[in-house]
Formats: structure tokens, sequence, C-alpha cells
């Protein structure tokens, strides 16, 4: 019996149908690298102090009311204290000048009582503005931004089984729409708690979005154009999202006109659901052999080709070849030989998304400017797929990943390092680390992909991954530890990329190896040799996988 890619060959891989699916669905993509880092900016902290009211003291009194404080070594105005009213306006009346007739570490402070003044030289407004996310409700600032990792994680496990459920296209476009109307209704939030109800649903719609376009391309596309697809078209789309970010950022300073010109390109996509097919494989997958049949016809008809009398001739028998035993999550740490990797495993990716996260939202955190630091962030990510690419084809999994670790961690190791009047050097060495850890990102996947037998590869990646999605909800807590210090967040990340490293040194060796198809083949994998590159023996093929955004 005929696979599925002999018997649609007759389609070609690069006809006029392949062509518009791939670019359609490459830029149903780009949304996305738009909104996954859109609280960048969305949710900034400008500098800020307390509002002084209108009250009876001199200027000197005005001029002094708000306590100076020194953080990183620069004097500013205390962000969440002024000096209280009363006693202000009473030394004032007596005639009394501070700093030399009364000395301020003497007189009482208070909160803000009356809001806060924020400064509008980088930023027009955001929602730390809006809903004042400052001083006692701090916490809310990162706390936003997790809520929309959360989504993803949710959006990463309940997506993934709707789809396969009820068709990739259903989900592709109703996310779509999802995505859409809940980033405009953020614009309309009245408080804070419905702005993070909306920002939840547009990070599970993220997920699912990108998720069912990806494996739809997968599906529809076949041989070199498929590979083109999943390791670089997908990424390029992405990156290309993220690159308009702090464009349409710079020219939009205030968080609802930003939000709501990220959002309105997206209804272009919205047709997609004419102009892009179900998978005929999924189709197929469920039994419903008349209608993938159709499909393909339409797809031939397009395309200028005969399709033959019967295209998918028994496929009805395939359900017998599925395997009898099932296998769990459990079964990964059933046992030393598959506990020991999937322990190795999860702490490389919850370090590596960590850090890929961090490094790309904390771009702005730098004391270059925001706009350009994001948008060279984004820019890096173009020569990373590249070499994610050759990296996969040319170079030992085990030693790949450990030295992309080690350099990231010597790169933000070395940021505080850098006096602030290089700045363009503390740029450089953060995209260094954003280039290395986008590279060890994307190659992780297919580590696990070739390192877990057939038998319980989905549910191995797919644990793996979950767990790395679980770290990036962490990441906007550790980017607010700069509030106590600059580079605290750096520091932490490379701590984690060291300690990454070395639990990838225990990983077994992939490269050139054939990819297990039992848990009795992979328990007789090699474990630890010196050095870390293993001999060739055998072309190992290189997969293709989502880089999961």
């Amino acid at each position: 019996m005929k696979t599925y890619e002999e018997s649609v060959s007759f389609l070609g891989q690069w006809e006029r149908f392949q062509k518009i699916a791939f670019l359609l669905l490459c830029a149903s993509i780009l949304p996305n690298g738009v909104y996954v880092f859109a609280m960048v900016f969305v949710g900034a902290s400008p500098p800020h102090h307390c509002v002084v009211p209108d009250v009876n003291h001199t200027q000197a009194w005005g001029s002094a009311i708000i306590p100076i404080q020194v953080v990183d070594g620069k004097q500013e105005l205390s962000r969440c204290s002024r000096f209280r009213l009363d006693v202000v306006g009473n030394l004032s009346a007596r005639g009394l000048v501070p700093g030399r007739d009364v000395n301020l570490t003497d007189v009482e402070q208070e909160e803000c009582l009356d809001g806060w003044t924020y400064s509008k030289d980088v930023y027009q407004s955001t929602i730390v503005t809006e809903f004042d996310l400052v001083c006692r409700e701090q916490w809310k600032q990162p706390f936003t931004a997790s809520v929309f990792f959360v989504g993803i994680l949710f959006g990463s496990v309940i997506s993934g089984q709707i789809s396969d459920r009820f068709g990739r296209k259903p989900v592709l476009v109703s996310t779509m729409v999802a995505q859409i109307l809940s980033n405009l209704i953020q614009i309309f939030s009245p408080t804070w708690t419905v702005f993070c109800v909306f920002f939840f649903i547009t990070g599970f719609s993220h997920s699912s979005n990108y998720g069912a376009a990806f494996v739809l391309g997968t599906e529809l596309l076949t041989g070199n154009v498929r590979l083109t697809f999943s390791s670089f078209g997908v990424n390029f789309a992405f990156a290309l999202g993220y690159m308009l970010l702090p464009l349409f950022a710079f020219f939009l300073k205030d968080w609802k006109f930003l939000l709501f010109a990220v959002t309105l390109p997206g209804l272009v996509f919205i047709p997609i659901w004419w102009f892009i097919p179900e998978s005929p494989w999924w189709l197929l997958s469920v039994g419903r052999v008349e209608e993938a049949e159709a499909i393909v016809r339409m797809i031939a008809k397009f395309n200028k080709v005969q399709a033959p009398l019967v295209i998918f001739s028994g496929r009805g028998s395939e359900t017998n070849t599925l395997p009898k035993k099932y296998h769990n999550v459990l079964h990964l740490v059933r046992t030393q030989s598959m506990r020991n990797p999937t322990l190795s495993l999860c702490l490389v990716w919850l370090s590596i998304r960590s850090a890929y996260y961090g490094l790309s939202m904390g771009s702005s955190q730098l004391h270059a400017d925001p706009y350009i630091s994001c948008f060279v962030s984004a820019v890096i990510e173009i020569p990373s797929y590249f070499s994610i690419w050759l990296a996969a084809r040319y170079f030992p999994r085990r030693l790949t990943l450990i030295c992309t670790l080690l350099t990231t961690a010597l790169s933000v190791y070395c940021i505080h390092l850098i006096p602030q009047s290089l700045s363009f050097i503390t740029v450089a060495l953060q995209m260094m680390g954003k280039f290395v850890i986008t590279v060890a990102s994307g190659l992780i996947y297919l580590y696990a992909v070739e390192l877990y037998p057939t038998v319980i590869r989905n549910t191995g990646t797919g644990t793996c991954s979950t767990v790395a999605r679980i770290g990036s909800c962490i990441v906007p807590f550790v980017l607010n530890l700069s509030v106590y210090s600059k580079y605290l967040p750096q520091i932490i990340f490379g701590t984690m990329s060291i300690l990454s490293a070395f639990a990838a040194f225990f990983l077994p060796e992939t490269f050139g190896k054939p990819l297990p198809q039992t848990i009795k083949e992979m328990h007789k994998r090699e474990s630890v040799t010196w050095p870390c590159i293993t001999r060739r023996e055998y072309a190992a093929p290189v997969a293709s996988i989502e880089s999961g955004r």
C-alpha cells in the first residue's frame, strides 16, 4: 500500500496551490510574533513619582517634597513615597528651608495618596500608567505577562487534542478570530482584571493558532517544501512579526493605539477559511476518505494536473497497523534509563526557554534605546535559523547544546561589567546571548525527537515542552527583579544556562544514529563518553518540527 506522500506525489511539490498555501499559512503566523512580545511596550513601567497637590508651601519645599534615592549608583526621585504634606506645610509656614534648616532624613514620609505622575519621555501611556501598576500594585505588572504565558501553556495542552478531534482548519480560523477579538476587547478594558482575562485568551489563541498553522502546513506540503516551511518559513514569519513590533511601538506610543494597530491587520487573514482546505492527511486518519480525495482532486484541478481514478486505495486497513501497546507519561520516569535523560531534558529545555524569553523581553530594560534593542533582538533571530539548520546537519547534538548554553552564560555574565557609556557593547553581548539561545531553542526539539523512541516520542517531547512553558511563565517575575539589581535577571539566566550545560553533558549523543523505535532500543544507547563527540555511524534524518513559540 502506498504512503500518503506517494499517493499525492502527482500534485507536485511547488505548484500553484503549494505556493499559495505556503505564503498564507506563514502570513497567518506573522501576528504571533507581535503578540507574544507586545508586553515589552504595552506593559512597560516608565519613571514615576508621587503626585503633589497644590498646597501652601514655598518653592524650595515644592522641589524637595519628593525624597531622593540612590538606585544603581544614580540619584532619582522616590517612586513610592513623599514627605508628609501636613508636616511640609507646617515647616514651610515657619520659613524653614529644606537641607539647611531641616534635615530631610528626619521628616516623616507617606505613600502616594494622590496617585502618581508618569514620565512621557519614552511612552505616552502603558497599562502600568492606565491601571497604576506600581508600588504596592507592582506585582501585577509581571503577573500580567505571566497570564499570557499561562494561556500559551493551556493552549498547547488543549488545542492539540481539539485539533486532532475536529480538524486543523477549524482550530486555525477560530483561534485567529478569538485572538483578534480578545485583543480588541483589551483596549476597552475598564479594569486590570478584565484586561488579564482577555490577555489569557490571547495567549491561549496564540499557541493554538501557531500550532494549527504549523501542523496544517506540514500536512498539506510535501518533500523539501515541507522541510522549508517547518524549519524556516514559520520561523521567518514569526521573526518578521517580531521585527514589526518595535516599528509600530515607536510611532504609536499609546498602548491602546499600539494594540489596535497590531490587531487590525489580522482581519486580512480571516478569508484563509475559503483559500486553505482541511488536511487530507487528517481526514484519512479519521476515516473520511471521500472528503480527502475530494480535496486532493480540487488541488489537482487548481494545479492543472490529472488526478488518478483512485487516489487512496486500501486506506481502511491502516487502523490494523496501529501498535497494540500504548505508553503514557509514567513510562518516562519508570526506569532509570528513561528517567535520567527525561529529567535532564526537562531542566535544559526549561532553562533554554526561560533564557530565550528573558533575553527577548528584557532587551528594553537595558540602558540603550528600547525600540532599537527590541528590533535588533528580532533581527538576530534570522541568522539563528540558518545556524539551526547547519548545526542539525553537521554537528553533534550534545556538544552543540553545551557550547550554546555556555556561550549564553558568558554573554549575559559580562553585561554587568560594561559601563553605561558603552551601551552598544551591552546590546551586542545581549544579542550574542539571544543568538546562541535561539539556536539552542531550535536544536533541543530535534534532540528530543532523536532521543525518544517512536512508541513514546510525542509523549516525551510534549512533556518536556510543557515543563519548559512553565518556566516561561515565571520569566516576567525574574525580569522584575531588576528593581533590586539591574543585572540580576541576566545573572539568573546565566546561572541556569550553566546548570543546564552540566545536565546536557549526561544526555546520550544522537547525532549519526538511527531513530530508536522501542524503549528497549533506547536502553541500549550510550550515556556519557569523553569527548562529547560520538563516532558517526549512520546518517540520521534531519527532523523538522515546531519551534514551540
